[in-house]
């Protein structure tokens, strides 16, 4: 089994990347090179993640080996002799683990992976972003715009980088090398890191356990979407006003430039980006007949059109993403107000308001019917909800304590060092690895969710359902890469593996080995990473009281706050909103069924009817040529044309004028009339077309 947990565990982390990028991503329209760069951040990351457990479980096993065997002559160091030999002779046997990877692997593997991630966070990201957001219309130009742009961005690390390594050179006490340097940028890049890590993770320990505590209150979470509703039919509507605005200048733009311009083909580059009916409204205003070479007229330039293609794809892209958001939030009202319904039902059948959009698959149809959908929605839910709230709470307040206290080794505060020193003691690889894993994703669930959730306005947004655009991926590769390393040190200095933290003589693991010492800046190793982790419990008092989210409400971002009338007032709008929706919906709805009912009923009997017509038609027709004269024809002519009226009326479909919503309790209006049927219904069905 050697090596093969690291071979099966490198597939299944890519393959989990891919998902995520499938979810928020669109492999169908945005470039490749943005997938493959946003792909490759987030795979690195994650296998980080996933591999760290092995090499901690590897490295308890080495120094099991030393402290049996005792340090080789070449590895005889302070480092990992810290077992008397009196001590020696009372510890049990060692075993390998199922999942031992040998010597020399591992510091290869993270070298590659580290180094890989940082070239992609400080270079190749930056560097794309800029080019997949660029407006121009060739490759090179694209190159141009993003050099341009990252042109301050690189200088200033330069600059600094510059400033530094010309001090150090200077200093007479100061004789750093190659090694000392390198290690020099991996704690700079880790601490700028660690900021950003403890203002995530003191979010996200709270607001995670809390999410699902409220996702039990079914109550709490239908005003909130109704909130959230409001929040988003504003959005949209902002977001289709600016795509009309952006489209009447290339209507404008378009109408100028004509064919014989030079300047054509990037007009042309620029409607292939507009929506389809734009498209289509735009190409019957053309008229490429006409020559418009008037030295007269003012043609825009080619820096402006490159301004105006990149005003495009940010107004298609904002309005097709708040079009799906609508719908999914909509779907997501809908159901909440059929669970809200469906509570108080006796027969325990989970009862729709709108038929699903997709056929029912066999999960649907043998595991997940509608009893089954009863007790989970309506009665085993939200008690889930609430235990695995419990269950997070729970680790989130191990956490907190761990970060206050794991610098502590004698006696070891520490929860998670407790627990992984306990199965230390009997070799227990399996629950060491499982530990180690269980601690390091919760970590990572509490960070990355924190990623997912922020929103910067319209510039940095995740939204699922291929609705991301390419500047927040590869800006969330970027977070990712520089958030993961610092994440992992302060796991191994959680559990007492990072000597440099907890100054422990024992044997590093293959991770910590490739970060470098950190004794090189003590101030940094023995000051920075063991206190400013306590601040963790400042933020998480904050997010408790909802101190951020109140701050942004007084400064006029709308915000979920329970006592806040602004608050109420966009509950109710909401509210009405799906209210709204959910009246088209049926009516559309209703319109389909009378649809299909009059098809059913009446469709046969038109059918038989039409081709009776014609062979009449075709008998009156072969006796017509037999015998034809002028009042035979002039006969034929007219009852020709009345039978072809008959049978147009008979296709045509009676439409209902008396539609009562009830479903919202919406009375009809007075004008309409309370009796109203359908005339093909009626008593006297014969009797319709009898004056055609």
């Amino acid at each position: 089994m050697s090596g093969a947990a690291l071979g099966i565990e490198i597939v299944v982390v890519f393959f989990l990347a891919l998902f995520l990028l499938h979810r928020y991503g669109d492999f169908r329209k945005q470039q490749r090179m943005v997938l493959f760069g946003t792909l490759l951040a987030w795979y690195l990351c994650f296998l980080i993640v996933f591999i760290l457990p092995l090499d901690v479980s590897t490295t308890i096993y080495k120094q099991c080996k030393i402290d049996h065997e005792g340090p080789s002559p070449a590895n005889d160091t302070p480092a990992n002799t810290s077992v008397t030999p009196t001590e020696r002779s009372k510890l049990k046997p060692c075993y390998k683990p199922w999942s031992y990877i040998p010597d020399g692997i591992m510091p290869v593997f993270w070298r590659v992976v580290y180094w890989t991630s940082q070239c992609l966070t400080w270079l190749l990201l930056p560097f794309m972003q800029s080019y997949a957001r660029s407006g121009g219309f060739s490759i090179t130009g694209k190159i141009k715009t993003a050099l341009i742009e990252n042109a301050i961005y690189y200088g200033t690390y330069l600059l600094i980088f510059g400033s530094l390594l010309i001090y150090v050179a200077v200093h007479p006490n100061w004789h750093l090398s190659w090694y000392e340097l390198q290690t020099i940028g991996i704690t700079a890049a880790n601490t700028w890191g660690l900021f950003l890590l403890v203002l995530l993770l003191g979010y996200g320990l709270v607001e995670i356990p809390r999410s699902y505590w409220n996702a039990s209150r079914h109550g709490h979470l239908l005003i909130k979407t109704y909130f959230k509703a409001s929040k988003l039919m504003t959005e949209k509507a902002d977001a289709e006003e600016n795509l009309e605005d952006v489209m009447e200048e290339v209507r404008k733009v378009s109408e100028s430039i004509k064919y014989n311009h030079p300047l054509r083909k990037f007009i042309d580059t620029i409607l292939r980006k507009c929506p389809v009916e734009y498209q289509e409204k735009m190409g019957r205003n053309m008229d490429d007949y006409e020559d418009f070479d008037d030295k007269q007229n003012t043609y825009p330039s080619e820096k402006s059109l490159v301004k105006l293609h990149k005003q495009v794809i940010y107004a298609v892209q904002r309005h097709n993403r708040t079009r799906v958001q609508w719908q999914i939030l909509l779907q997501q009202a809908v159901h909440l107000e059929d669970v809200g319904k469906n509570e108080t039902s006796t027969t325990h059948q989970f009862v729709h308001s709108f038929p699903p959009p997709d056929p029912p698959g066999w999960f649907s149809r043998y595991l997940y019917t509608p009893t089954v959908e009863w007790f989970w929605e309506c009665l085993l839910r939200c008690w889930f909800y609430r235990l695995l709230s419990v269950v997070l709470m729970l680790f989130s307040v191990a956490v907190v304590w761990s970060e206050c206290t794991f610098f502590s080794t004698r006696p070891v505060l520490s929860l998670f060092a407790v627990f992984i020193q306990l199965a230390e003691r009997d070799y227990n690889y399996l629950y060491i690895e499982m530990a180690c894993f269980v601690t390091i994703f919760f970590l990572c669930t509490c960070v990355y969710s924190t990623v997912f959730r922020i929103r910067v306005f319209n510039y940095y947004y995740l939204a699922s359902h291929h609705q991301t655009d390419a500047y927040s991926l590869q800006f969330s590769g970027m977070l990712f890469c520089r958030l993961t390393p610092p994440l992992c040190l302060n796991f191994l200095g959680l559990i007492h593996m990072d000597s440099a933290i907890s100054h422990q003589q024992k044997e590093q693991t293959a991770y910590t080995s490739i970060m470098g010492s950190m004794r090189v800046l003590s101030f940094i190793a023995n000051g920075f990473y063991i206190y400013y982790p306590m601040l963790i419990v400042l933020l998480c008092i904050a997010t408790y009281f909802s101190l951020g989210t109140r701050c942004l409400n007084l400064l006029g971002f709308q915000q979920f706050v329970g006592d806040s009338e602004m608050t109420s007032d966009l509950i109710d709008e909401g509210k009405e909103l799906i209210r709204r929706e959910k009246r088209k919906r049926q009516r559309t709805e209703d319109g389909e069924n009378r649809r299909r009912e009059w098809k059913e009923r009446y469709g046969n009997h038109r059918d038989d009817h039409a081709a009776r017509n014609r062979t009449s038609h075709e008998l009156k027709e072969t006796s017509y040529s037999d015998t034809v004269t002028p009042a035979n024809a002039r006969q034929a002519k007219y009852s020709r044309s009345g039978r072809d009226r008959t049978e147009l009326l008979q296709d045509a479909e009676p439409l209902d004028f008396n539609e009562a919503l009830t479903d919202d309790g919406v009375e009809a209006e007075p004008s309409r009339h309370a009796g109203g049927r359908y005339l093909s219904m009626s008593s006297s069905q014969s009797r319709i077309f009898d004056d055609v």
